[in-house]
């Protein structure tokens, strides 16, 4: 960007078995200074489909987006839905690098179509929402081209911002890649959006056809079979009557709010309590009702659950949610994540503001997790909105709130700049983060092993870097005491496995089936393994992705001490089962020892 020039460059041997994580990571970890400023030209922004992306293996069109993160000070992949991943997969494309800083005031967009790149000013989407940019970029580009980018908050180079693209209807840019303020590393270079066109280009091929069909089909059989990610509905054996089935796809994500409520392991009010009287309220089964009551009111209205995050995706969890008055869209996705940051945690229980929030900040380009998170925090330091104080359960002066963002106000950089800035402006010192990065809805103090999940993974507080709720509460792939101390093992094993899963295009949630049906693990790795033509170890290269992230971590000056959770956890004991987090430094840092 400090040029404006582009090249196209041959994929080097040493990357040849590498998608998604594995190459962000590597990339990062081989190319930036690990010293540099996150925010300045020697960063750069690294964006590469899984492995699998382009194909037609189920639920295979992850994409991957890397650097330096402003909010950790470390390193950073995040991963999203949405149509970028499958049209650079098929355009051939291994990476797209972004380096430098372009000089001057003027905003870009990058367009990458078959066998052509431009750089192409973007000054008139500057400042623009993103519900109405993605609109306009399909109207300058009408062949449905995937886009990713920042929003405001990204532009005004806010480190709570996200990375957001569009779902395949172009109708939400809510396929974020909302983790470690990437986005404000993206509008630090001055750049809007990347644009990708397809057009012209042909499925993928896997080098070994049988090989990867086979696993494949393994896969697909697994998933569709499994309660989780299976069918939508199912016969009854007894009766014949058809009846919901697959948890994600009548409920998505948001299942989990009944279930983690009723552990006691739901953070509320700013992490002070472990349930919340209002979970029901806005739990995955109310949005399912919701949905099929303002269906029934207006049949042509676009809401749904059963929807699919990206082209391709058969275990379909993400959903559309609509205004209840017009049954026009309000938001989609309504995700697990964002009603407990946005609803729960900020003890709001009215599904319409937890919508609001999250279209707010798809609109203005912020990590849902991080806002979240900002505005308890702003709730329990009584902050100042408008002329009035701030307090749990307001969810209309919230949205006030998240709105600063676009102000000049000091108040918009403590909305924009992550948790811990909103402690500081609100002297709140309760700030649930690891590394910086905000904690997701799942309390360790009531979960153990996601505890240690969040204190020792190399991305800052973040659960899907090893989703030990599987086991713990789910009870998938094993039965361990959640409560039990002795979690190490199960995280290192989750850590490690997951950094495969991130690097081959699958979703994450593929995991439900693979633990449970040994034919859907041996699947993936066949699918893998015949697409590449060799024969790749999940452990050496989960396990190889960890030891550069956490040496890139070293370097950058991260130590043992950056693999705690904060001191509230270890002190203050959470209702209702009045429990801390009593795993010993020594068990954290077991994690990481072999």
């Amino acid at each position: 960007m400090s040029t404006l020039e582009h090249k196209f460059e041959n994929v080097p041997e040493k990357y040849s078995t590498f998608g998604g994580r594995a190459l962000t990571s590597n990339i990062v970890f081989n190319e930036i200074d690990p010293k540099c400023d996150p925010l300045g030209p020697d960063n750069k922004f690294i964006v590469a489909p899984g492995l699998l992306a382009g194909t037609n293996a189920p639920s295979s069109g992850r994409l991957s987006v890397g650097g330096k993160s402003p909010l950790t000070n470390g390193i950073k992949e995040a991963n999203a839905g949405g149509l970028t991943a499958q049209k650079l997969g098929r355009l051939g494309i291994k990476a797209i690098i972004i380096e430098g800083k372009a000089s001057g005031d003027k905003w870009y967009n990058i367009v990458v179509s078959k066998d052509k790149c431009e750089i192409v000013e973007a000054g008139k989407y500057s400042g623009m929402g993103l519900y109405e940019l993605i609109t306009k970029v399909w109207e300058e580009y009408p062949s449905k081209p995937g886009i990713i980018g920042c929003g405001i908050a990204g532009q005004k180079q806010m480190i709570g911002a996200g990375v957001f693209g569009n779902n395949a209807q172009n109708t939400d840019p809510g396929r974020y890649a909302g983790r470690g303020g990437l986005g404000a590393v993206l509008g630090s270079k001055r750049i809007i959006a990347l644009i990708t066109d397809d057009t012209g280009t042909e499925r993928l091929q896997p080098v070994n056809q049988e090989l990867y069909d086979t696993g494949r089909i393994k896969l697909r059989d697994a998933l569709n079979e499994h309660a989780v990610t299976g069918v939508l509905e199912k016969a009854d054996p007894e009766t014949g009557e058809m009846k919901p089935y697959g948890g994600l796809k009548n409920y998505g994500t948001n299942i989990l709010q009944n279930i983690i409520n009723e552990a006691g392991a739901l953070p509320t009010r700013n992490w002070t309590e472990g349930r919340f009287e209002g979970a029901a309220k806005i739990s995955g089964e109310a949005v399912h009702e919701y949905i099929d009551k303002v269906k029934a009111k207006f049949p042509d209205s676009t809401a749904t659950y059963n929807h699919a995050c990206h082209p391709g995706c058969i275990m379909r969890c993400s959903n559309i949610v609509p205004y209840e008055d017009t049954g026009k869209h309000q938001v989609g996705c309504l995700e697990y994540e964002s009603v407990w940051a946005l609803g729960t945690n900020c003890g709001i229980d009215d599904l319409y503001y937890v919508a609001e929030l999250n279209r707010v900040c798809n609109d203005l380009g912020l990590d849902t997790i991080e806002a979240g998170n900002i505005v308890s925090v702003a709730m329990e330091g009584k902050v100042e909105v408008n002329g009035k104080k701030l307090d749990f359960g307001e969810g209309a002066l919230a949205v006030e709130l998240l709105k600063k963002v676009t102000t000049d106000e000091t108040l918009a950089k403590a909305v924009g700049d992550g948790a811990l800035a909103m402690g500081k402006y609100a002297s709140v010192s309760r700030v649930a983060q690891v590394k910086g990065q905000s904690l997701p809805a799942y309390d360790p103090r009531a979960i153990k092993g996601i505890g240690v999940t969040y204190a020792t993974g190399t991305q800052g507080g973040d659960h899907t870097q090893g989703y030990t709720i599987a086991p713990e509460i789910l009870q998938i792939g094993g039965k361990p005491d959640r409560m039990d101390v002795k979690k190490a093992e199960l995280s290192r094993a989750f850590q490690t496995t997951t950094a495969y899963i991130d690097s081959t295009g699958y979703c994450l949630f593929i995991a439900f089936a693979i633990l449970d049906i040994e034919t859907g693990l041996t699947g993936m790795v066949e699918s893998v393994n015949g697409f590449l033509g060799t024969e790749i170890d999940l452990g050496k290269y989960g396990a190889d992705i960890i030891r550069i992230e956490r040496e890139f971590n070293k370097k950058a000056g991260m130590t043992k001490k950056d693999d705690r959770l904060p001191e509230f956890f270890y002190k203050e004991p959470l209702p209702p089962h009045n429990v801390v987090f009593d795993v010993s430094d020594e068990e954290l840092d077991k994690v990481h020892q072999e």
